[in-house]
């Protein structure tokens, strides 16, 4: 099947929001989990620790298998295996066994996102304009909907069990749907089946470490930042992750037009800038109106730069397309990992504005390596 086609579009578009989808209906199930597994904050913490672990080993295999096989086939065995495991979730009776089902639940998200991240580059090119921006909005809207909707069934006393099930067999319709509109093996090839990230990529990848850093320490830390500034009372301090990824979310939407008319390089400059200036903005700011317009701000001129990052991995040429994107993809969650415990040993060292402060700084890499990412180097 040809890779610029309407139908390769969508299944694109429906393996992203399965992903995002399949994530997000876990997050209502972890006080669930939780209780009745009578866990305390420190082995929830190690437990969840798991999937993080899950998705960190098998993207590098992932790659691997791409470069042999493909990117379909690991499209389809990660999103059925995301939907097989949320339901078991719900019935693991022990500690050992959430743990094992949490590390493979990760390793099924781990391989489904770059998979479908190295298709999505397939199909990008083959289109010739800037689609990136939208299949990871693809992403975020799976991710709203599967949180509202497991909400929604549990707060009408839906059993986890029965809960997960149904969302579960959404998620493997969308994957079963997109199966035969996917392309057919195109980076199977007799490439190496691992090379060391160099030149480009390992910018690349440190780049995107730093975009998937500061995305998850908003997402862990910025309630405690904005309720211990007295932004907002603590009720409502999950108002500033919300307007981050409510912006971040238009702004995926809206990019592709936008970067099609400005380009990759003025984007990844321009979105940067937007991104520090917001978070000045949020901590320097003593009107609480004012500073809270900093999230958004941080959300829609950060919503582009991953996409345009994963979209200059699929034109380098220092290193097969499959292994790049899952070098890309590992050190981002890698930063998604270790990045909110960062943030925590140097609030506890110095303060958490300290923290975000460094954050901001740490994003300056990215107008600075505009150019260099942006050159096709060999």
């Amino acid at each position: 099947m040809s890779a610029d086609r309407p139908e390769t579009r969508l299944a694109t578009r429906l393996a992203f929001l399965a992903a995002g989808f399949g994530i997000a209906c876990w997050a209502p199930l972890v006080p669930f989990t939780k209780r009745r597994l009578a866990l305390n904050d420190g082995e929830l913490g190690l437990l969840l620790l798991c999937m993080g672990m899950g998705s960190v080993v098998s993207m590098p295999v992932t790659g691997m298998l791409i470069a042999r096989f493909g990117s379909k086939p690991v499209i389809i065995a990660g999103g059925l295996g995301l939907a097989f495991l949320l339901p078991l979730l719900s019935l693991a009776n022990s500690h050992w066994m959430l743990g094992l089902t949490l590390f493979a639940f990760g390793a099924s998200l781990g391989s489904l996102d770059v998979a479908m991240n190295v298709h999505a580059v397939d199909v990008e090119r083959a289109s010739g304009r800037p689609m990136m921006s939208g299949f990871h909005a693809l992403y975020s809207v799976g991710g709203f909907a599967g949180a509202t909707l497991m909400t929604f069934l549990l707060s009408f006393h839906l059993g986890a069990l029965s809960g997960s099930l149904l969302c579960s067999a959404l998620s493997g319709l969308a994957i079963v749907a997109a199966w035969p509109r996917l392309l057919r093996a195109t980076h199977a090839k007799e490439e190496p089946l691992f090379v060391m990230p160099h030149g480009v990529v390992l910018v690349l990848a440190g780049l995107a470490a730093i975009m998937f850093l500061a995305e998850g320490a908003i997402l862990d830390w910025s309630a405690l930042l904005i309720t211990d500034k007295a932004l907002v009372a603590e009720a409502h301090g999950g108002l500033g992750y919300t307007l981050f990824a409510a912006a971040m979310t238009i702004g995926r939407l809206c990019g592709d037009a936008v970067t099609a008319r400005i380009g990759d390089r003025t984007m990844l400059i321009g979105g940067s800038l937007i991104a520090i200036g917001g978070f000045i903005v949020l901590l320097v700011s003593p009107v609480p109106i004012v500073a809270l317009a900093g999230f958004p701000l941080i959300g829609l001129g950060a919503s582009n730069v991953v996409p345009v990052l994963f979209r200059q991995a699929g034109s380098q040429r220092a290193m097969p397309i499959s292994l790049a994107v899952a070098a890309m993809t590992t050190t981002g969650y890698a930063g998604i990992l270790l990045g909110p415990a960062a943030v925590g040993f140097v609030a506890k060292s110095m303060s958490l504005p300290i923290a975000f402060g460094m954050l901001a700084v740490l994003l300056c890499a990215v107008p600075a390596c505009a150019r260099f990412v942006t050159a096709r180097a060999t």
